[in-house]
Parts: structure tokens; C-alpha cells; sequence
């Protein structure tokens, strides 16, 4: 293990210009070494029990966690993070439909959850459309560095329009179309609800298909049903569309016959270019009644001030929060969020601890940031991003941790988003010394790089790595295993059954957080910054 840390330590140094320091590699192996798997599981049976009912924000389970987190971090010496708070408010507002709604569309009722999920983001206690005439519109993407407008010489207003969920690089495979089957932001639904409500229409619809959205249709009936949350703004959300939700693929085939369109055709189509066609006289009415309450929810930030420059600062972030309890569910009613996140959460106290068992502290800072309302569309981190509490250019790279790998031993580390900046290589600095390679991410076209938290630290401009677990497994044992706790927890995603179970193997997590660890800590030292590679579509501001 000292033969390990020395020769990464030179390694690093020597190509980074590193300043030399008094933390010895026999230091910074006390810290690799105190990441257990039984700590990592401690700490996930509290976040996920029932105790904490699903740690939906501005709940009791949010005052539980935030308690958790504040016991934990004060104990391992770490100070607030915020002035003298380890808090930071988000303002937020929820809203829930009455979920007694139909969508009526050519004279025949849909319904709620079988067939689709509607609801609005305009802070209102009612909203609808009547009679809104239906457009097609493929992809609904307006992406002017892709030569690419769905919307070109349409007027929308007043219409609902209906499209297709991720990109087109996804449905052609073609690399040269978007980004091929990798997913850019313009196949997220975020952007599609954000582009309709740019273009003037009164209701937008995203047809739900398993393999383009990469989760099934109970995750749209649990996910976007029940409170939705998101930020108060002064307008209300006047500016976003009436109504936006998701129909199944069954429906949606239904009304393209209904309008003499073939649904295959279309899409297909839509896929070639720039597409939209009317679908013939067919209208939607549909009527969201809000149930309306304001809160505020709360990031925790905890800092270990840096030795030489304390205002430089590596941040790790983990999303604390997950779906809470829906009451009106019949059997368990609890999304304890094991995997996601009190995984990431856990993983983040491990990290931490590793941190002060070096006896000096590290040259920079060493913040970590868990957020609230992960799951309700990134707005913690987006709330941070617009309100930082460590500027920019005082953030010298930032460390996701989401949904830790559960399946045991790996040889190799995948990460999303591979290639877009120079935090790939100091990860397969210190993934060689663990034996293991760096590939890249194994599902790309689920757009992975825009669905964590991570995502508001690159659109600072602040070099951001997303990685963990990995699909080559250690040996014969280990492979059986994860086919064996893959069928266990397959369809758990967003459901009740994301629990904590005592079979897990934490072997893979413990590899993965020491790899966090040792590239945050190598980070520290450097006197060079990370920076984004040149093909990257983002730099710092």
C-alpha cells in the first residue's frame, strides 16, 4: 500500500507541478484505507429507513437527514459552510395535482396514471386547455449548432404540441447527428417543457417510450405524480406552458390513427430532420387543479479549510433527498431511496472522514455539498449554481457521487460524460494504481451527464466528474453475484423496493470512494487547475 501512494503521489507531482507537502503517502493511506463497506452501510440503514419516510424535501424525513448531517460532520471537525450555518435556503414551491383529471382528446377520456400524467408548473391553483389543437413536432428541438429547428415556421400558440422523448442521435445511431446514441441535454424532458413554453404554446406532451427515456412508465406515474417541486419566481411560472405531461407510446399510437398518421412513419421521419405536422383536427381539453404550498428546503455545505489556500475549494456533492411517502399508494408507501441516494449521501460522510485521518489538512479546501430536490428536476444544485456560496472561480472542481455502485468488485470504472475534461485522466491516474481501467459510460443515450448534480457545477464552468461502478467484474464469484442482485433490484429504480438489503456487496462502493478520495486529494495539491477539454461544450466562464 506505501509502494501504492508514493509512486502515484511522484507521478501526480511531477506532471502536475505539485507543491511539495508535508502529508506523507503513509498520511493519505490512513484516509484510502478508513472507507469501510460497513460504514457506508450504517450510514444508508438511517437515511433509508422508515424513520426517515423517503426524505422528500421540506418534510420530516428533510429535518431528520439535515440532522443526520449536521451530528455527522460536526463530529469529524468539519465547520460550517456557509458563514456560521452549515445550510443554505431554498425557496421552493409544490405543487399537486388532483390527481381526479382526465385528457380528453377526439371525444374520448384518458386517464390518470393508466394512460397519462399531467400537471402544470405555473404556480396557480388552476390551469387547463380547452379544445387545444394537437401539433406534432418530433423531437421539439430548436438547436441552432445542430442546423436543427423543429419549431421553423410554426406557430404554436395556443396549440398543445406533442413529441418525442431524447434525441435524434439516439433513434439513427449516427454519431454524426447530435452526439449519436449519447443524449445531449436536448433530449431531456427539463428541455422539452422549456422549449414549448418558448415558443408560445399552451400545452406540451412527451410521448413516454422505455428505451429513448431509459426507465419505464411506472417511474412517469411515480415521478411526476404527487408534489412537484420548484422554485418561486416572482412571474409564477406564467411563462411555461398551461400543461405538460407524458401519454404512453399505446396512446399516443392511438391518436396518430385517429389523425390518418402512422405513429412508425412519423417518428421515423422525425428523425431525418427538422419535422412537424399537424395532427388533423384532433384537440386536447384537460383540467389541473393545484394544490399549492410554499417552503423553503435546504442544502448542507460542511468545509475542511485548506492549509495554504483556504479559499480554493474542492467540492463533493451527493443529493440528499428522494420521493418521500405517497399516502394514497396501496401496500408500502415509502420510496426509502436506498440506492438513490442515500448511497451518494453515505458515501459522501466516508469520503469526508478519510479527509481527517491525514493528521494535516490539505493544501486547498474540501467542501461537500449535499442538495435538496434532486429528484424534482436538479433544483438544489440549481439553486446553488445561481446562488453560489463559493464562487466560480474559487471552485476548483467539483465530485459527484449518485446511486454508488451496489454489485461488488469491478475492474474497471465507467464514467459519464467520459472526455470532456481532464478529470478523466487524474481518475485513471489513480484507477491504474487500484488495477482498474477507466471506460466510458455504459448507457450514454439516458443523457446521464445532464441528470445529476454535477450538471449545475459544469454549467459554471467547473470542471465536474460523474463516475462509479463499472461492468467488468473482479472474478467468477463476483459475476454471479451481480446477475443474481441485478434480478433482485431490476425495476427498483424510483419504487418502493429501493431499500436497504444486508446482501448487498459493498466492496465496488468502498473502490470507487477511495478513488474519489485520492483524485480530490491529488486535486488539492496540484497547483494547476483541472480544466475542460477543448471538444467540450463547457468551459470556465
Amino acid at each position: 500500500m506505501k509502494r501504492y501512494f508514493s509512486l502515484t503521489l511522484i507521478t501526480t507531482a511531477i506532471l502536475a507541478g505539485c507543491a511539495t507537502t508535508s502529508i506523507t503517502s503513509d498520511d493519505v493511506a490512513k484516509g484510502y484505507n478508513s472507507i469501510q463497506a460497513d460504514e457506508i452501510a450504517k450510514h444508508v440503514k438511517v437515511l433509508a429507513s422508515d424513520e426517515f419516510g423517503g426524505r422528500a424535501p421540506s418534510s420530516e424525513g428533510e429535518k431528520l437527514t439535515l440532522d443526520y448531517l449536521t451530528k455527522e460532520f460536526t463530529a469529524l471537525g468539519f465547520e460550517p459552510g456557509n458563514g456560521d450555518s452549515f445550510f443554505q435556503e431554498v425557496p421552493l414551491v409544490s405543487l399537486e395535482a388532483d390527481s381526479d383529471m382526465v385528457l380528453n382528446i377526439g371525444g374520448k377520456d384518458y386517464q390518470y396514471k393508466k394512460d397519462m400524467v399531467m400537471g402544470s408548473s405555473r404556480i396557480s391553483a388552476q390551469e387547463g386547455i380547452e379544445n387545444s389543437e394537437l401539433v406534432f413536432v418530433g423531437y421539439g428541438v430548436n438547436a441552432p449548432e445542430y442546423n436543427w429547428n423543429d419549431y421553423e415556421g410554426l406557430d404554436v400558440k395556443g396549440k398543445t404540441v406533442v413529441m418525442l422523448v431524447n434525441d435524434p442521435g439516439f433513434a439513427t445511431k449516427d454519431p454524426n447527428l447530435f452526439t449519436g446514441d449519447a443524449m445531449t441535454y436536448y433530449g431531456r424532458w427539463t428541455y422539452k417543457y422549456e422549449e414549448a413554453s418558448r415558443q408560445g404554446a399552451a400545452g406540451a406532451i412527451i410521448i413516454h417510450e422505455t428505451a429513448p427515456a431509459s426507465y419505464p412508465w411506472s417511474v412517469v406515474e411515480n415521478s411526476w405524480s404527487g408534489e412537484q417541486f420548484g422554485f418561486v419566481k416572482d412571474n409564477n411560472n406564467m411563462d411555461r406552458v398551461a400543461v405538460e405531461g407524458w401519454v404512453t407510446v399505446d396512446l399516443a399510437k392511438e391518436l396518430f390513427t385517429k389523425a390518418g398518421l402512422d405513429f412508425d412513419t412519423a417518428k421515423a421521419e422525425a428523425a431525418k430532420g427538422a419535422y412537424h405536422v399537424d395532427m388533423g383536427d384532433l384537440a386536447a381539453t384537460v383540467n389541473v387543479k393545484n394544490t399549492i404550498k410554499k417552503s423553503v428546503s435546504y442544502n448542507f455545505i460542511a468545509t475542511l479549510p485548506g492549509s495554504k489556500t483556504p479559499d480554493e475549494h474542492i467540492i463533493y456533492s451527493a443529493h440528499w433527498d428522494h420521493l418521500g411517502t405517497d399516502k394514497n399508494r396501496k401496500g408500502d408507501q415509502i420510496y426509502n431511496g436506498a440506492h438513490d441516494n442515500a448511497t451518494g449521501t453515505a458515501g459522501m460522510i466516508e469520503v469526508a472522514e478519510a479527509f481527517t485521518k491525514l493528521g494535516k489538512r490539505p493544501d486547498r479546501s474540501m467542501t461537500f455539498l449535499a442538495v435538496t430536490a434532486e429528484e424534482q428536476g436538479l433544483l438544489g444544485s440549481k439553486y446553488y449554481a445561481a446562488n453560489p456560496v463559493i464562487p466560480a472561480n474559487k471552485t476548483v472542481a467539483n465530485i459527484n457521487m449518485d446511486s454508488l455502485n451496489l454489485l461488488g468488485k469491478v475492474k474497471d470504472i465507467s464514467v459519464v460524460g467520459i472526455g470532456k475534461s481532464q478529470m478523466d485522466e487524474l481518475l485513471a491516474t489513480a484507477a491504474k494504481e487500484q488495477g482498474r481501467t477507466v471506460s466510458g459510460d455504459p448507457k450514454p443515450s439516458s443523457g446521464g451527464y445532464y441528470r445529476s448534480d454535477h450538471f449545475a457545477f459544469a454549467n459554471m464552468g467547473v470542471p465536474a466528474m460523474y463516475a462509479g461502478g463499472g461492468s467488468e467484474a473482479f472474478d467468477e464469484e463476483t459475476a454471479n453475484y451481480r446477475k443474481r442482485m441485478s434480478l433482485v433490484l431490476r425495476g427498483c429504480y424510483h419504487q418502493p423496493c429501493d431499500r436497504y438489503r444486508d446482501e448487498w456487496d459493498l466492496s465496488g462502493a468502498v473502490q470507487d470512494l477511495q478513488l474519489f478520495y485520492k483524485v480530490g486529494f491529488d486535486i488539492s495539491q496540484q497547483t494547476q487547475w483541472p480544466t475542460w477539454n477543448e471538444n467540450s461544450e463547457f468551459q470556465r466562464k
